[in-house]
């Protein structure tokens, strides 16, 4: 057996299959990465730690990724991703403008 096919097969063994795990998709990474820019933005509380924090930068380093995904995956997606980053990313965005002011 390869060495390359022998650590596919290793990698495969470790990939995240938890059933306590929701199901990794792009609509699941979508939403994760927008949850993460709620909490940046100080409208979700901290999930860990229970406290609302606000770090305006990261909100808008966080909304520049999900700007990109979008430009990069255009024409690539089904209509119901395509639709789901494209409400998260107003949403987002006019949380972030309120923010901002």
């Amino acid at each position: 057996m390869s060495e390359e096919k022998k650590l596919a097969e290793e990698y495969e063994e470790l990939s995240c299959s938890c059933p306590e795990m929701p199901q990794l998709d792009f609509g699941t990474f979508v939403l994760s990465m927008s949850s993460s820019a709620l909490v940046y933005l100080g409208e979700v509380p901290e999930p860990e730690s229970g406290q609302t924090m606000e770090n305006v930068l990261a909100a808008k380093q966080t909304i520049d990724i999900l700007c990109m995904l979008e430009s990069k995956t255009r024409g690539n997606l089904t209509d119901q991703e395509a639709r789901l980053l494209r409400d998260m990313l107003f949403e987002l965005r006019m949380k972030y403008v309120q923010k901002a002011k």
